[in-house]
């Protein structure tokens, strides 16, 4: 069985959690040294994992990571958001997927870290990242750069902006 490609809100928060007791516990213990290791180790450890991760997700149940690429058909001067928080794996490689589209769409893009945002995470119902809004659309978890194209391009058309001629992708030829 294949888990969503998405990250529990609760679950970083979590991580977080056991991060800061460890670094109490050392200290109340007195065990300076490791308190030390401790630091510096589960950050690294933390950004090892994130780094690596989609070599390692299929292992964890996480399934391979795939995209689709897409069709670009035009700018789209809306505003995207992407909703992450750290220690997210998926986050980066959505962030890196909205930044190549960026470039061919022309939108802008905003990044709200929420790790420590819970009044924004009710205010959305985000439970968990990485999360895109695209206009009124929610997008949640991993997704392909096919459906953030085709949720960027809709809404463009929701807002009423009439794409203007852009590059054009592989595949599609001038008429």
């Amino acid at each position: 069985m294949q888990v969503k490609q998405q990250c529990h809100i609760s679950m970083i928060h979590l991580t977080w959690l056991m991060y800061a007791g460890g670094l109490a516990y050392f200290g109340w213990r007195g065990q300076w040294v490791l308190a030390l290791v401790w630091l510096a180790g589960v950050p690294l450890f933390e950004w090892l994992y994130i780094r690596k991760f989609p070599s390692v997700s299929r292992s964890l149940g996480y399934g391979r990571i795939v995209d689709e690429d897409a069709e670009v058909t035009g700018k789209a001067p809306v505003k995207v958001v992407l909703y992450t928080a750290l220690g997210c794996p998926f986050c980066p490689l959505i962030e890196q997927r909205l930044e190549h589209l960026r470039q061919r769409m022309g939108f802008t893009l905003e990044k709200i870290d929420v790790t420590l945002r819970p009044d924004l995470l009710a205010a959305k119902g985000i439970r968990s990242v990485p999360v895109v809004e695209a206009g009124a659309r929610l997008l949640f978890g991993l997704v392909t750069t096919r459906e953030l194209a085709e949720a960027i391009a809709q809404a463009r058309r929701v807002s009423g902006v009439n794409p203007s001629p852009g590059p054009r992708s592989r595949g599609e030829s001038r008429r």
